[in-house]
């Protein structure tokens, strides 16, 4: 079923269910006497396993709101964002599917790119909106927008800057995709241009001033050359992401409180550069990094404090997660914790991430689960919540785990298995204790930490993750029949174009 059918059969209230045969589509049935519950989905920006202190009893930074969260609902030890650089995970937590699927089979996009998420495919929320959700999306993008241009010809990279009409409507950007309301960024927030917020389908101003390189600052501390507008102030993002989310909720209580909301907060921190707004200066013990991940903590204070001052927080299931692994951690600071890799890299350290959820009345608090998940299960979870059916050729490779959040010692796997991949285009799959990584072709290499480790071998390598969480122990010559069957399984997932039931 196409997007566009779905939307028209399901999402124009209560006459749809007189349409004959609409009993296929399961999203219409099963409904609940239940209030749905809103949902918040943050997600921070290469904020890693070991940043946070429920994660890191030894991390360098205080971290006291997700803490908190942790100890008023399920904390997971073993969630992994389907990627290990942004882009890709935000395609597969929007639409429940592995980027690699798309044309975007390695890096990321930039400011420029065409959008990614096609008009065909449905989005969670697009799911939720049909199930009576006022929606809104803020923060960081980052899946490409339909520019318009001054001579009519397409805008496709950051070569066409100046071909851009800064003021002319976007399209295919989160307000075709499901949202009602949106405020984001086009692409990473604080490095790449254009500089400039985007309302629904318009700029805030017209980026039309050129930022220069400064070649005195590192390049972690570096906003790259581009357009910006008068008034844009890099170390402000977060704060007004914050606001703006916080405001989305107030103006939701007051104008509409009986509906449900869905709240899409996709931080920009601690993305580099790490320049930090002044209140939230030293901070940390481990440098203008770590002062940034303390910022996303006081972010998911903030929306923690407003559901709880409008009495929302009861009905309210608040995920707090990072879209991959960190940056190397300053001053002794294990932002990965002991796990192997970083940002980018197809090693845990590049995709394990914290995974913080509450629902009181629903989640129990201060539970630990060791459930397997990925940020693509977002889709198939919210689906049950709101008691409906994925229609088939969507949410492809989403697992419902709402048992797994209601029941945190939930022994049963859910997920037969999960595919990682690298910035480079590198796989991995792991099923139970085992892991595969294979060196493919579109791989351009291996991605490994600076000086960390041994160059690996090809053509690949295989963990025990429950004997060797740290992936110091190589296996791949020892256990052929094992890198056969994954293998098998991979090439499966590929094949059918699906890898969920």
């Amino acid at each position: 079923m196409k997007r566009r059918d779905f939307l028209k059969t399901v999402g124009f209230g209560a006459a749809a269910l007189a349409i004959q045969g609409c009993n296929r589509l399961a999203l219409q049935g099963k409904k609940s006497n239940k209030k749905q519950p809103n949902i918040v989905f943050i997600m921070a920006d290469d904020m890693g396993y070991g940043d946070v202190g429920c994660y890191n009893r030894d991390s360098l930074i205080p971290t006291p709101n997700m803490d908190r969260l942790a100890k008023q609902g399920v904390r997971f030890t073993d969630a992994h964002s389907p990627s290990a650089v942004c882009t890709p995970t935000r395609y597969g937590v929007l639409t429940g599917r592995y980027c690699w699927r798309t044309r975007l089979k390695r890096s990321v996009l930039n400011g420029f790119s065409q959008p990614l998420i096609s008009q065909e495919r449905l989005t969670v929320a697009e799911l939720l909106k049909t199930h009576g959700y006022h929606t809104a999306c803020i923060g960081k993008w980052h899946l490409g927008v339909g520019w318009q241009s001054k001579d009519g010809r397409a805008i496709t990279s950051t070569k066409d800057t100046k071909r851009v009409d800064f003021t002319k409507p976007i399209t295919d950007g989160p307000n075709d995709h499901g949202f009602d309301y949106s405020f984001v960024t086009a692409s990473c927030s604080k490095i790449d241009s254009p500089h400039c917020f985007i309302k629904n389908d318009r700029t805030v101003g017209i980026p039309n001033i050129q930022i220069p390189v400064d070649k005195s600052l590192d390049g972690d501390f570096r906003v790259r050359p581009g357009l910006t507008t008068s008034d844009w102030v890099t170390e402000d993002v977060d704060l007004i992401f914050t606001k703006r989310a916080v405001d989305f909720i107030e103006n939701h209580k007051n104008s509409n409180p009986q509906a449900p909301f869905f709240l899409y907060l996709p931080l920009s921190s601690p993305h580099a550069p790490w320049l930090a707004p002044e209140r939230f200066k030293g901070k940390s013990k481990s440098g203008p990094r770590g002062d940034l991940v303390f910022q996303v903590d006081w972010c998911v204070g903030q929306i923690m404090d407003v559901l709880e001052k409008l009495k929302l927080s009861d009905n309210t299931l608040l995920i707090v997660t990072s879209d991959n692994g960190p940056r190397i951690g300053h001053k002794g600071h294990k932002s990965s914790g002991s796990y192997r890799g970083y940002k980018s890299h197809i090693w845990e350290g590049g995709h394990r991430v914290p995974f913080i959820a509450r629902w009181p009345g629903r989640i129990k608090p201060g539970t630990v689960s060791n459930q397997l998940l990925c940020l693509t299960d977002l889709m198939a979870t919210c689906a049950a919540i709101v008691a409906a059916d994925l229609p088939d050729g969507t949410a492809e490779d989403s697992y419902n785990v709402l048992p797994a959040l209601l029941d945190g010692k939930l022994d049963k796997p859910i997920r037969n298995a999960i595919v990682h991949h690298s910035v480079k285009g590198v796989f991995a799959i792991r099923q139970g204790q085992w892991k595969l990584i294979l060196e493919t072709k579109t791989s351009g290499g291996w991605v490994r930490p600076r000086g960390k480790g041994p160059e690996p071998g090809a053509p690949g390598q295989l963990y025990n993750v429950t004997d060797d969480p740290y992936e110091q122990n190589d296996l791949y010559d020892k256990h052929p029949e094992i890198v056969k069957r994954l293998t098998g399984l991979l090439q499966k997932y590929k094949r059918q174009g699906y890898s969920r039931p």
